[in-house]
């Protein structure tokens, strides 16, 4: 047996390239913001302009996820991921390229954002189906490894970042995001080889119609929107944060920001994915909203960078669980809801990773660039995930949950 044979008959290459898809996930929504002071500069823009760059790339991914929802199925999921890893490529590669060929600069680095962000946008949508449909045992602990790879790809990202603008220095950004762009170039290669399964089959499947008449169905489109907001709030402003909230150097605040923000939310789904048979995952989560508030509040209001930073630390241990887990609980208790609905709690998941960054820029913005007073308002999102799980709680002990 070739070698070629062998990856397409071995799902340990699908799971690989999975993995992949998540550090290329980690790479489109993390690499831009440790850009953000430095295009304010470049370009002339305030903060407020440049949260535009997160309501796009989470916008684009939000309608993508709408249509992948709807369309992945006929396309097929192999032709899908391909193009998604493609079109990142692209876009990552046009960060570079566009600023140079548009009048505005900023506009340039906006249609790059969008044309990532599609591919994004179908990798959100696709790479937990892809993954549920693998014939693996504990679906719940396989999620949550495969989750905790966006978690390495944003330390990566940061770290890897870091030297390069340390040793090359910052305004040799643009050879960096033809670095990156490699790597969505070659997974693309990769997926078009290893084998596919789909997750339910066609008449086992629950009309779109159905499910979103479904009343738990809304609410873990609530939980997702909670646990997307909650992470993207702090982890696509922690370096600004840290530099300009903080007033820690860039590397620094970089390194204590959110790469130990993705340190420890990485952590804590590896950790789950290796005690999920002894861990309460309902527990798990709302235990984990609590310190997600504790861990804002903490980042907001010490006197002392140091703790700040703490504060901003402790908000990626606490949001580990909450996305992969909404998936998994959405997953055991609808087993029917097939790729739609996988493609409508991504949608949910990227309409809070807008809302989260947005408000945060809009708070900010209206309060003379106070990164705090923006930080302070995204708490409200924490509070929405522990009332989505005490809403799903009572359904359970109704035992409404499992009849769907």
């Amino acid at each position: 047996m070739n070698i070629s044979t062998g990856i397409k008959r071995n799902y340990n290459h699908t799971l690989y390239a999975s993995y992949i898809g998540y550090i290329t996930q980690a790479i489109i929504n993390n690499f831009v913001p440790l850009l953000f002071l430095t295009f304010q500069d470049l370009f002339q823009v305030s903060l407020g302009r440049i949260s535009l760059l997160v309501s796009v790339n989470f916008g684009v991914q939000l309608l993508t996820d709408y249509l992948g929802a709807k369309y992945i199925d006929r396309i097929g999921y192999r032709r899908s991921i391909v193009f998604a890893h493609l079109i990142a490529a692209v876009g990552l590669m046009g960060l570079a390229i566009f600023p140079s060929i548009f009048p505005d600069g900023f506009t340039g680095i906006i249609v790059a954002v969008i044309l990532y962000a599609i591919g994004g946008g179908i990798i959100e949508v696709l790479i937990s189906p892809i993954v549920e449909a693998c014939p693996t045992e504990r679906k719940e602990a396989a999620m949550s490894l495969l989750h905790s790879f966006y978690c390495w790809g944003q330390v990566f990202v940061v770290l890897f970042s870091t030297v390069f603008f340390t040793v090359f220095g910052i305004g040799n950004w643009r050879i960096l995001a033809f670095i990156w762009a490699v790597v969505p170039l070659l997974n693309s290669i990769y997926f078009s080889r290893v084998p596919i399964a789909t997750l339910v089959e066609d008449e086992e499947k629950m009309p779109i119609s159905a499910l979103l008449k479904e009343k738990l169905f809304w609410l873990f489109v609530l939980l997702m929107i909670a646990a997307g907001a909650s992470e993207l709030a702090m982890s696509q402003w922690a370096s600004a944060f840290a530099e300009a909230g903080l007033k820690v150097s860039k590397t620094i605040g970089d390194l204590a920001g959110p790469c130990l923000f993705a340190i420890l939310m990485g952590s804590a789904r590896v950790f789950y994915a290796k005690f999920s048979e002894k861990i309460s995952l309902l527990k798990f989560m709302a235990g984990s909203g609590v310190l997600c508030i504790m861990g804002y509040l903490l980042a907001i209001l010490s006197p002392n960078p140091s703790v700040g930073l703490i504060g901003v630390a402790i908000t990626g241990l606490s949001v580990g669980i909450l996305w992969p887990g909404t998936f998994s609980i959405a997953s055991k208790s609808m087993p029917r809801g097939g790729t739609a609905m996988f493609g409508f709690l991504a949608l949910a998941g990227d309409l809070g990773c807008f809302a989260g960054p947005t408000l945060v820029g809009a708070v900010s913005g209206a309060f003379y660039d106070d990164l705090k007073i923006g930080l302070l308002a995204a708490i409200i999102f924490p509070v929405l995930l522990l009332i989505g799980l005490s809403i799903y709680k009572k359904l359970t002990q109704k035992k409404v949950v499992f009849e769907v």
